[in-house]
């Protein structure tokens, strides 16, 4: 029949893509379905375990002290800088003290002055006093002339007057000296405060420490309260560190603690709680514990970010495995173990847990085997056959 070979053929054809579009969804289901799943296994072994409590922070010193004069004035000269070691005491800076050294000249003159005018008062205190010595004697003479009449009643009358006229003189001679000492102690009060002053241009270091940061150089014109140079004691450094208010009831002081900076982060250093923060940041829920660094590293700066890992518990010889292989289900933790060629999920209870390992304490012991795709894009595991590379 005319035009039955063409439709044949084109029913083949269709027919073939069918079946090669069958073949593929085939393949693909086969592949989802029954296909082993690659998957990385772990034994279950005892090992310890270490429970701790992560923070991030700072690193910083617990007594710091920002130098700086306490008289304005132009520095003259830095003795020490950035990175140095100083001992209480020690001359950090000197300021230009030419004026100063004047003002101290000039407070030693007055002091001379002052001892001038007290040595000259003196001196009339003494010649007043004996004026009055000469006028009583006088006055004590008329008066015994004058009992026996050999002397007028107006003599009598003249030497009382003069014996009253030296008494004042006395008077004034004292007040005026008590006036000049007072002005010489004045004039050494001041010369004390121009000492003062003066040796105020040196500036020392209250405490030993490390000159962490310089601000001024020689040449700048400082006053009291400027930042000149930044010093840390060393005596003790700390993490301040953020933690999440959740882990409060676990902390207290002296736990021990790992310190890792991010400048080295596969190494850790020793600490120890030295703190508990008593207030709570309101928006983050975290507060600040203080991490005592008990060896820091060859370089550090104050500043410097780092983690802390404050050992909470401890646990000798139990079961564990690492928390990547536990798998959650409405809350409840299991991992996937192998029953005959498939995968089964199980369901564990952990106790201690650390950043990357969990203490098993129902479901699983020693020896017993747990599963994990090798591919965090592969399918579910549950009921699918698997296999170890």
């Amino acid at each position: 029949m005319p035009g039955l070979m063409p439709r044949l053929q084109r029913w083949s054809w269709r027919i073939t893509k069918l079946a090669a579009v069958a073949a593929v969804v085939g393949g693909v289901v086969y592949w989802l379905k029954f296909s082993p799943l690659p998957v990385r296994e772990h034994r279950i072994e005892a090992s310890g375990i270490v429970a701790e409590v992560m923070g991030t922070g700072t690193l910083e010193a617990r007594v710091k002290s920002t130098v700086s004069p306490k008289i304005a004035g132009r520095i003259e000269k830095l003795t020490v800088d950035q990175g140095d070691h100083v001992k209480a005491g020690q001359l950090l800076f000197t300021l230009d003290d030419a004026e100063l050294k004047q003002q101290v000249e000039i407070a030693q003159a007055n002091i001379a002055s002052a001892q001038a005018a007290l040595d000259r008062l003196q001196a009339d205190q003494a010649q007043a006093a004996a004026v009055l010595e000469q006028a009583r004697q006088n006055q004590g003479r008329v008066q015994k002339l004058a009992t026996s009449g050999a002397a007028s009643a107006e003599e009598r009358d003249k030497a009382t007057e003069a014996l009253g006229v030296a008494q004042a003189g006395v008077a004034r001679a004292e007040a005026a000296l008590l006036e000049g000492r007072k002005q010489l102690i004045a004039a050494e009060k001041n010369l004390d405060y121009r000492h003062a002053v003066l040796a105020d241009t040196q500036v020392k270091a209250p405490f030993d420490g490390l000159i962490v940061r310089r601000h001024r150089d020689p040449g700048d014109i400082v006053v009291p309260g400027s930042p000149t140079l930044t010093l840390v004691s060393l005596d003790e450094i700390w993490i301040s560190a953020w933690v999440d208010e959740t882990e409060m009831a676990r902390l207290r002081v002296d736990q021990p603690a790992r310190v890792v900076f991010r400048s080295e982060p596969e190494h850790s250093y020793q600490g120890q709680v030295a703190r508990l923060g008593r207030e709570a940041d309101r928006e983050t829920r975290e507060f600040v514990v203080d991490v005592r660094v008990l060896k820091l590293p060859a370089n550090w700066a104050v500043g410097q970010r780092a983690e802390v890992y404050i050992e909470t518990d401890r646990k000798a010889s139990v079961p564990v495995l690492p928390t990547s292989f536990v798998v959650w289900r409405e809350e409840a933790s299991g991992v996937f173990c192998r029953v005959g060629e498939r995968a089964q999920w199980r369901p564990v209870k952990l106790g201690l847990q650390s950043r990357e390992r969990g203490e098993i304490v129902e479901g699983l012991g020693v020896g017993d085997v747990v599963l994990t795709p090798l591919s965090s894009k592969s399918p579910a595991l549950e009921g699918r056959r698997v296999v170890a590379p």
